[in-house]
C-alpha cells in the first residue's frame, strides 16, 4: 500500500509528523509540501524541530492569488501522483494546499482521506470555510477530531466511511511536550517570567490585511500595557509596514517559534491572544485562557466550556475580556484520548481491506 501526505502549512506539518510515525511499517509512504508556507521558519526549520520526514517534494509555490496558488499547485500534485500511483492521498485542516490536493486525488479518482474534517465556522466569508466544505464532499474517509464535527458531517449528508478519532494536534501536543527543552531556558532566551506575559499571534486575512482591524487589535494589546510577545507571522509583518502601522513598545516581536518552544511559551503564557484555531485548542489542553480575536470559531467546545472568549478586532471588546474574563472550571477532555493517529490508521486499513 502507497501513500502521499500533501501539506503546505504549519499546523499540517505537525499532524503529517504524527500520522508519519503512525503508518510506518504499514505501507510506503511519500510526502508532498506545496511550499504554501514558505519562509524558512515556518518550513525548514519546523520539519527539523518535529523530527519528521524530509519531503519526497517541496512545489515551492509561495506567495500568490488564491487561484493562481491553487492552480500552480494542483498542477504539481497531478504530476507526483501520476509519477506515485498512491492508493490513498492524505490531506489536513483547510488551506489551498488541502483543497488543490483534494481536487487533484477526486479527479484522478484516489482515494482521497481528510484528517480534521467536519469542522465548520458558518462563515462562508472566510477561504478555509470553503476548503473545509469542498474537501469534506470530495473526501472518501473522513477523519472527525470532535463530535461536533461528527454532526456538522451528518447534518450535510456525509455518513459513509466517517469516523470520530480524537485530534492529531492533541496526539503532537501530549508527544512534544516528553520531548521539549526545559521551560526555564525558553523563558530566558526571551526574556520572560512564566505567567507575566501574554503570547499574541495574528495572520488570518479578515484580521491582517484590514488596516482598521490590525490598528483596533494594536490600540487593544497597547493599552493592555503588559508584556505581550508577539511572534510575527511574515505576512502580518508585511501588512503592518504596507499599512504604516507601529507595534506598540510593550510588544517584543520575535521571528516565528519552532514548535518545541511555541507550545513551552503557550503554557508558561498568562493568556493567549490568537485568530489561530490550532493555538486554541492547544491553549485549552493546557489549561491557559485564550482570548479568540475573531468572531466565530471552529472549536465552540472550548467556548462552551469556559475556556476561550470570542472579541473579534474589536478593541474594546478585546480589553473587556483581558480585564473580565477568568477561565474557571473543570476542562473536559473534548479532543479524545491522545491516539488519534493510531485510530486513523487503524480505521483507514479497515476500510481499505473492504475495497479488496
Amino acid at each position: 500500500m502507497r501513500i502521499i501526505h500533501i501539506f503546505g502549512a504549519r499546523p499540517q506539518f505537525i499532524k503529517v509528523a504524527m500520522l508519519a510515525r503512525a503508518w510506518q511499517g504499514n505501507c510506503e509512504q511519500f510526502f508532498l509540501h506545496t511550499g504554501q508556507h514558505y519562509d524558512v521558519d515556518l518550513s525548514d526549520a519546523l520539519i527539523a524541530d518535529l523530527n519528521m520526514p524530509t519531503p519526497d517534494l517541496n512545489l515551492g509555490v509561495g506567495s500568490a492569488s488564491p487561484a493562481v496558488q491553487t492552480a500552480q499547485m494542483m498542477m504539481g500534485i497531478e504530476e507526483f501522483m501520476i509519477h506515485k500511483n498512491p492508493d490513498c492521498v492524505f490531506v489536513y485542516g483547510d488551506t489551498n494546499s488541502t483543497l488543490a490536493a483534494a481536487l487533484v486525488a477526486s479527479k484522478m479518482k484516489t482515494t482521497l482521506a481528510h484528517v480534521e474534517a467536519g469542522l465548520r465556522s458558518f462563515n462562508r466569508s472566510m477561504p478555509e470555510e470553503i476548503n473545509r466544505i469542498v474537501t469534506d464532499h470530495l473526501s472518501d474517509y473522513l477523519f472527525c477530531p470532535t463530535r461536533t464535527a461528527l454532526i456538522n458531517l451528518e447534518n450535510e449528508g456525509i455518513r459513509k466511511e466517517v469516523a470520530l478519532c480524537g485530534d492529531v494536534m492533541a496526539d503532537a501536543l501530549a508527544y512534544y511536550r516528553q520531548n521539549t527543552m526545559d521551560e526555564e531556558i525558553v523563558l530566558n532566551k526571551y526574556g520572560l517570567r512564566k505567567n507575566d506575559f501574554i503570547l499574541l499571534t495574528l495572520h488570518r486575512p479578515g484580521n491582517v490585511d484590514s488596516k482598521e482591524n490590525l490598528k483596533e487589535i494594536m490600540a487593544a494589546v497597547e493599552e493592555i500595557g503588559k508584556m505581550i510577545v508577539f511572534p510575527i507571522h511574515p505576512r502580518t509583518k508585511k501588512m503592518l509596514q504596507t499599512f504604516q502601522i507601529k507595534l506598540p513598545t510593550n510588544v517584543k516581536a520575535i521571528a516565528p517559534l519552532e514548535y518545541t518552544e511555541m507550545i513551552i511559551l503557550e503554557q508558561a503564557a498568562q493568556c493567549v491572544m490568537t485568530d489561530s484555531g490550532g493555538i486554541q485548542k492547544e491553549a485549552y489542553l493546557m489549561g491557559t485562557p485564550c482570548i479568540t480575536l475573531r468572531e466565530e470559531t471552529e472549536w465552540v467546545e472550548t467556548v462552551a466550556a469556559g475556556w476561550n472568549v470570542l472579541v473579534g478586532a474589536s478593541r474594546e471588546r478585546i480589553l473587556s475580556a483581558f480585564n473580565d474574563f477568568h477561565a474557571t472550571g473543570e476542562q473536559p477532555a473534548l479532543f479524545g484520548d491522545f491516539h488519534a493517529a493510531e485510530k486513523i490508521v487503524e480505521q483507514t486499513l479497515e476500510w481499505m481491506r473492504g475495497m479488496d
